[in-house]
């Protein structure tokens, strides 16, 4: 009997308690993993609806909506040690689950999600009417058990885009009004700077021409590692210090993705922004229709089959024609759950040349250096 695939509960739970994972098997201790968690997001399950319970009691005591959320946040905040901002939060995230999105909360209790997933798909909707919540959650549950909390972050934004068009346009333009540098103090000494609120085809362009940057500099004798690197140009480009051959007035490759309904102003469909996510129909327009300081692939894809039917960038540049159709077909990195674009990473020969694999658009695939060197390295096929 698979345990990852029992539904969890007493029988589960008394075959685990008597289960020495130290004696399993390589094969069976990963199984024995996937049971635990099933197990754990059960019991997450149940300890919500506790609070959720603890919530509705307090409700029937008192008429004041306020005093009794603050109640029942403070019963678990008691209960279970938690700091004031903790006990509320797990409550809302309880509530969330347990009474606005139901099917979360079902689907955690089955044990097909974990609750970094529930708090993913409770978080994004948040913004959203509570019929329209539903309906995306509908859409996005079933397929959450396959997807990692970067993924499922992804495609409930998307989705949240396409339920209502004019609100997710509405919601985008506020928070740009809002855009904004913050500079924090760290316990270390450090600070943090941080744009935002910042329009996301511009953050991930100008990402992009920070990360060719500092690939430049990686040269031999470099001792600096490429996220300290990345960080020196990211100061040196606000403080115009950035000269010598560092020194690019081009931005980064940035690959968007749209559909041809969206790109005849037929429809409002999300675009996607490879290694970002969705975006709202309107910047995926302009991204295809204006020249950018950087360079822009696009590719336009059949509304219904999602099968690209045109590519294109807004920049002349010298690209080998494998190269691209390897990234139009496979837009970020192979490795399950990587979300590295394509184009920043390496193309892998599946059957390797010293094997006789010949370098063909159907030999080839994108893989990001750390998960390239996984491949070779760790035995991954």
């Amino acid at each position: 009997m698979d345990l990852d695939q029992m539904e969890p509960g007493p029988f589960l739970a008394a075959i685990l308690n008597h289960t020495d994972v130290d004696r399993l098997s390589g094969h069976d201790r990963v199984v024995a993993l996937k049971a635990f968690q099933r197990m754990a997001s059960h019991y997450q399950a149940q300890t919500f609806q506790a609070m959720a319970s603890i919530s509705d009691l307090m409700h029937d005591l008192d008429d004041d909506f306020e005093l009794a959320h603050r109640s029942a946040a403070t019963e678990i905040r008691a209960a279970l040690t938690l700091t004031r901002r903790a006990a509320e939060s797990e409550l809302e995230l309880a509530l969330d689950t347990r009474r606005r999105l139901p099917q979360v909360w079902e689907a955690l209790a089955r044990g097909d999600i974990d609750v970094r997933k529930a708090r993913v798909i409770a978080s994004t909707t948040s913004h959203l009417d509570e019929d329209v919540a539903r309906r995306v959650a509908n859409r996005i549950v079933g397929r959450a058990p396959m997807l990692t909390t970067g993924q499922l972050r992804a495609a409930v934004a998307k989705t949240c885009l396409e339920a209502d068009p004019e609100d997710a346009e509405r919601v985008y333009e506020e928070a740009v009004e809002g855009r904004r540098i913050v500079v924090e103090a760290n316990p270390t000494g450090t600070a943090d700077l941080r744009g935002m609120d910042l329009p996301p085809d511009r953050a991930v362009a100008i990402s992009r021409r920070i990360n060719r940057l500092a690939r430049r500099l990686k040269t031999e004798g470099e001792t600096r590692s490429m996220d300290q690197l990345r960080a020196d140009v990211y100061l040196d480009l606000l403080e115009g210090s950035l000269g010598g051959a560092a020194r690019d007035t081009a931005g980064g490759v940035v690959d968007i993705q749209v559909d041809l309904e969206t790109l005849m102003n037929l429809s409002d469909s999300a675009g996607d922004l490879a290694g970002y996510g969705p975006v709202v129909a309107d910047i995926a327009r302009q991204v295809t229709e204006r020249q950018r300081h950087g360079t822009w692939q696009f590719t336009v894809a059949d509304p219904d089959s999602g099968q690209p039917i045109h590519t294109g960038t807004t920049r002349r540049r010298p690209a080998a024609e494998q190269r691209r159709h390897v990234e139009v077909r496979n837009r970020t990195c192979v490795f399950p759950g990587c979300r590295m674009p394509a184009v920043d990473s390496d193309l892998d020969h599946r059957i390797p040349w010293s094997e006789g694999g010949a370098t063909e658009t159907c030999n080839l695939a994108p893989l990001c250096r750390h998960d390239h060197c996984n491949r070779h390295q760790c035995g991954w096929s």
